[in-house]
């Protein structure tokens, strides 16, 4: 059994392989004759049955995967989209759901925006056959708008600045109970920062430890580092423009604790998104510009599973492809999505407005 688990993995990391390497050719091939001649990976819309904005999504795998969004919808596929299970919450009808995070096909946990008790957290250990909340804010002031786990147990959650500093959750049993951190590790908040809860990647972990929060509408737009599981930590300033409600940084990727691809924009369609991307090489210390960025604003990144130089960023208006790391973006694909997630068995999912899910293949 230990040769037959040996062999599966190397066939896995070949195909890994071979689909990099074909987005990487994708990238770069110009003429229709080359496309014609090899499969070229591209998003495959999948029929989710509904109208519904997917803001939230979670790759489990090419099978598996959830959407959550407005209207206190959340689906599930295990089929690899072929079919889409309606498995929202009960009475959630008024709430937007923008951040999910799953674990495998029958444990999630999904997170509610918004003011005062309309931020809200459920759970389900049974793939959305029941559904507790498990938190309910009650501060008006608080408005949580991403959440996100080091492992099945433990995880964050973050709300707008309180009183002057973003405020952060923490669970430990996986989502079954949170307990709000004490806040003299977090440094102050600009006038007017706040999170962007556009993807469910306004805070978002990568081992055990190291965790990093989005910003825009201050001054400046940041990215905060905590390496303790978010009771300390320490605010970069990125090149992403802000000094507006609806500009700054909208969603991080990290692929290891020290490299990280931040982007954004603004998020109006009639406004110009320069230096929509940037990278950082040392754990978020200090932010690049892209020498060649996204074209307009973009809401969700990722990176691939097992490169060390190939990602993803989506938005309303196409989907760019990195090859070097976050230095140069070029479009690939100009349909709209708004968050994009990939599993380790390069299963690779996008979703946003109009009930649109697709998955990548090649």
């Amino acid at each position: 059994m230990k040769g037959l688990g040996k062999s599966r993995r190397t066939s896995r990391m070949v195909t890994v392989g071979l689909c990099v390497a074909a987005l990487a050719a994708a990238a770069s091939a110009p003429a229709a004759a080359d496309r014609a001649e090899r499969p070229r990976p591209h998003w495959q819309l999948k029929d989710s049955g509904t109208d519904i904005r997917f803001r939230g999504l979670s790759a489990v795998g090419r099978d598996t995967a959830w959407v959550a969004g407005s209207k206190g919808t959340v689906l599930r596929t295990t089929d690899g989209g072929a079919r889409w299970r309606n498995v929202s919450p009960p009475d959630a009808a008024d709430l937007e759901f923008r951040d999910i995070e799953a674990f495998d096909a029958r444990r999630a946990v999904v997170l509610a925006i918004g003011e005062g008790e309309t931020s809200r957290v459920f759970r389900t250990e049974d793939g959305g056959a029941i559904w507790t909340e498990s938190f309910r804010n009650t501060d008006p002031k608080a408005f949580y708008d991403c959440l996100t786990f080091f492992d099945p147990r433990h995880g964050l959650a973050m709300s707008d600045p309180v009183d002057g500093k973003f405020r952060i959750l923490s669970t430990s049993d996986g989502g079954r109970s949170w307990k709000e951190l004490p806040n003299e590790g977090m440094p102050a908040a600009q006038e007017g920062e706040a999170g962007f809860a556009a993807s469910g990647q306004c805070l978002v972990a990568s081992g055990s430890h190291d965790v990093w929060l989005a910003t825009g509408g201050g001054a400046r737009a940041r990215v905060l580092h905590s390496g303790d599981r978010g009771l300390t930590w320490q605010a970069a300033e990125s090149p992403i423009p802000a000094g507006d409600p609806a500009r700054g940084v909208f969603a991080v990727a990290f692929r290891d604790r020290t490299h990280g691809l931040a982007v954004g924009g603004d998020y109006r369609a009639d406004q110009a998104s320069p230096r929509a991307a940037a990278v950082t090489r040392d754990g978020g210390r200090t932010w690049t510009p892209s020498a060649e960025p996204p074209p307009a604003y973009r809401s969700g990144v990722t990176w691939l599973p097992h490169s060390r130089s190939t990602a993803l960023a989506v938005g309303p208006t196409g989907t760019d492809l990195t090859t070097d790391g976050g230095r140069t973006w070029r479009t690939v694909d100009t349909g709209s999505y708004d968050t994009v997630d990939c599993a380790a068995d390069f299963g690779c999912w996008a979703a946003g407005e109009k009930g649109r899910v697709a998955r990548l293949e090649r």
